[in-house]
């Protein structure tokens, strides 16, 4: 997938151009929605897809107090993005002096920059520009005047419910990984680099990769069974998420710690992405690290006998 970073950018891409907007945090099915429209209208009017985003998300600099942990961080949505077939994806940087352009002048620019801009498609509430000025409306009175087609796409309902990133978040965060899959469409996963840690896990005779997130939401602190995927290969393993209270000074950071089923290789410093698939048990401390030990191996068992389930 070809990613640009910036609107000018997209007079490299050969239209008609169909851009899907939006933040699309989680690229769940409401975003996926969206994102297939683009796609369709493409193929039938023999032009490209373009997935448009931003980096960072908004809130982060709108509100960044109360910015919320991210469903995806921007490498991951790309990721997920790029396995629903989009070949050109732009991600605007989002900063304050871009925070206060009017919505007008980001439609201006999209058009000025596509060769030609065929189609917006948005959610059917999405609001954008300075303020949250710009709605569908707005995009529709500037498609009549610059030659474009506006597209609402309804909000996905799944069980009578509407999907919302929101909503998935806060599923995630109590520990409903079933929920938040039906609104998803997936299962949850995480996508994180692997850094220098301790080396407990080896000394224990379970060597683990310390995951650090890039600003994503995790589960409540247990363990679980996951799938992993490296580089191109699909792994299986176990996850500890929690302050690791069985060992002194660890400082009270939440951690994720991934082992991985028969596989001892060198990953310092490369993304893994850790699929969710069963929780196991709650974090809980331990008499000591023979008791520890003893209870990662069970957890370990008990990992592949979900796996394989």
């Amino acid at each position: 997938m070809n990613v640009l970073h910036s609107i000018a950018e997209l007079n490299r891409v050969p239209g008609p151009l169909f851009l899907a907007i939006g933040v699309f945090d989680g690229v769940h099915l409401g975003h996926e929605a969206v994102i297939r429209r683009a796609l369709n209208d493409a193929q039938i009017g023999h032009g490209t897809a373009v997935v448009v985003t931003f980096d960072p998300h908004p809130a982060r600099v709108l509100r960044p107090q109360q910015a919320p942990r991210l469903l995806t961080s921007t490498v991951h949505k790309v990721r997920l993005i790029k396995a629903l077939g989009i070949e050109y994806l732009l991600t605007v940087p989002f900063d304050a002096t871009f925070a206060e352009t009017p919505a007008t002048r980001f439609i201006r620019q999209l058009v000025a920059a596509a060769h030609p801009l065929r189609e917006i498609c948005v959610g059917y509430e999405w609001c954008f520009g300075r303020g949250r000025e710009g709605n569908l409306e707005l995009l529709r009175t500037l498609g009549d005047e610059m030659g474009f087609d506006e597209v609402g796409v309804q909000a996905v309902q799944v069980d009578g419910t509407i999907v919302s990133s929101t909503l998935i978040r806060a599923a995630v965060e109590v520990g409903d990984l079933s929920g938040a899959a039906r609104l998803l469409g997936r299962p949850y996963s995480i996508l994180g680099t692997v850094v220098k840690g301790d080396q407990l896990g080896r000394k224990l005779g379970f060597p683990t990769a310390n995951l650090s997130a890039h600003s994503e939401q995790f589960p409540p602190n247990g363990v679980y069974a996951v799938e992993a995927e490296w580089r191109d290969e699909r792994l299986k393993g176990v996850v500890n998420i929690g302050v690791r209270p069985t060992i002194e000074n660890a400082g009270g950071q939440r951690v994720l710690e991934l082992h991985l089923f028969d596989f001892d290789r060198d990953v310092y410093g490369e993304d893994i992405e850790v699929t969710f698939r069963s929780f196991i048990r709650g974090e809980k401390k331990f008499a000591g690290l023979d008791e520890l030990k003893a209870q990662i191996a069970r957890d370990a068992k008990a990992a592949q006998v979900m796996l394989e389930g």
